[in-house]
């Protein structure tokens, strides 16, 4: 049965490599149509692993899920499918023009069709002059450029991109970004990793954050920082009040900390209050408040954990509940002495 919501549907995808190394332990997310899908992860997370398998690179341990309405591992769904490998080589005495078509013949597109799109592709990557100079001669950003034009020589549905801005200046950076919004507008399901998690944050729709060969995180950004998301708002010192005696009669404390009598939970450093909500009026009395005890604003903005802060947290988090883990293992195997 296949999910027409979903470019992407997978369910406990597992691999053990020769020597017990299980690169991924039980995989499962979903991938809607249309969208920018961050997958990400510190080396060694199993995210390469992951995409070979898609591809049909890697023999899976185990593997049940859907691309594109077929089962994974369909020869003929992988031809709507393009790939922008890390590290992508071309032949170097191969011209840029020449290279499109090549990769084009490997999916079996249409010469005609190579034709009209490896031109409209150059023009879009701002490889146009260089069309007929040799790879060789390319710098590394313009091969990477290069390498982006090729992951849709084929005009696919699904396009997975790993590290695409590696290696290239800011402004192509910037060029890739929007290339990258331009095929969501297209239609296409672009799954893109990249270490640039700034780069990521500002165009996915939704991520998975991958460590020790599972996926530890999944969803919108705001919605993985739900807890975290507020409004924080700095002032001077005022006395020899607190922050918290200052914002002391609007609150009530209760078993989980303080909180605003209206219910959301409050947060105090040094001439910091933070207010977990989204809803900016629900902050405005704490602003009243220290307005009329008549201290001065520093500042007010609404604060939000980055990406960076949500991954840094998930693999932290694994790394702890692995070393647990290993240390229960260790006393379980260690022989108990007798009393005598």
């Amino acid at each position: 049965m296949t999910d027409a919501a979903h470019a992407l549907t997978l369910d406990r995808v597992e691999k053990t490599y020769r020597g017990g190394v299980r690169a991924l332990q039980g995989v499962s997310l979903k991938v809607e149509r249309g969208q920018i899908f961050g997958l990400l992860g510190p080396n060694g997370a199993g995210k390469s692993t992951l995409v070979k398998i898609l591809l049909g690179i890697v023999r899976p341990s185990r593997c049940d899920g859907m691309m594109l309405g077929a089962p994974v591992g369909d020869k003929e769904t992988l031809t709507r499918v393009g790939y922008l490998p890390e590290h992508i080589r071309f032949p170097e005495h191969l011209t840029g023009e020449q290279s499109l078509h090549y990769v084009g013949r490997l999916l079996k597109t249409p010469r005609a069709e190579r034709r009209r799109r490896a031109d409209a592709l150059l023009e879009r990557v701002g490889l146009s002059e260089w069309r007929k100079k040799r790879v060789g001669g390319y710098s590394k950003g313009m091969k990477q450029r290069l390498g982006v034009a090729q992951a849709l020589i084929n005009d696919p549905e699904l396009v997975f991109l790993d590290e695409p801005t590696d290696g290239v200046d800011p402004v192509g950076r910037r060029h890739i970004r929007e290339m990258l919004l331009q095929m969501r507008e297209e239609g296409k399901t672009v799954v893109v990793n990249s270490h640039l998690l700034g780069e990521v944050e500002s165009v996915t729709d939704r991520v998975a954050i991958m460590v020790g060969g599972l996926v530890r995180r999944f969803g919108k950004i705001d919605d993985l920082a739900a807890g975290q998301l507020g409004y924080q708002l700095e002032h001077e010192p005022h006395g020899e009040k607190t922050s918290a005696e200052l914002v002391s009669p609007l609150c009530v404390q209760t078993d989980g900390g303080c909180r605003l009598k209206t219910g959301e939970r409050v947060h105090f450093e040094r001439g910091v209050v933070r207010v977990e909500s989204s809803d900016a009026s629900r902050v405005q009395p704490v602003l009243d408040e220290l307005r009329r005890q008549g201290v001065v604003i520093r500042s007010f903005r609404y604060s939000r954990p980055s990406l960076e802060d949500l991954f840094i947290a998930a693999v932290e988090e694994s790394e702890e509940r692995i070393g647990g883990e290993r240390t229960a293992r260790r006393d379980r195997r260690r022989p108990k002495r007798g009393r005598g």
